[in-house]
């Protein structure tokens, strides 16, 4: 299902690929492990916020319309790939 937000997510993306590329140029370059090290964590950072909007967008639209409809099945299945995801990503 596309959402408006995939747009602005790809975008995101493409930085965070951009960021990646440029760490990959560090350590081809020889850098310093510090400044390095800096670069990964912003990557994280980035890769966490965009993981947090895709999340947010999901649930209010996704999880929200399969929620409204009259479709129980449909509701059911929503709530428990939720619940998985928050397994999974609390295991981390």
């Amino acid at each position: 299902m596309e959402h408006a937000d995939h747009k602005s997510q790809l975008t995101r993306l493409r930085r965070i690929e951009g960021q990646v590329r440029g760490v990959a140029n560090m350590v081809e370059e020889g850098k310093y492990c510090v400044n390095i090290l800096h670069q990964l964590k912003a990557i994280r950072s980035s890769l966490k916020g965009l993981e947090t909007q895709i999340l947010e967008s999901h649930i209010n639209h996704c999880v929200h319309k399969a929620i409204n409809s009259s479709d129980k099945k449909k509701s059911e299945k929503m709530v428990e790939e939720i619940v998985d995801l928050i397994k999974k990503t609390s295991k981390l």
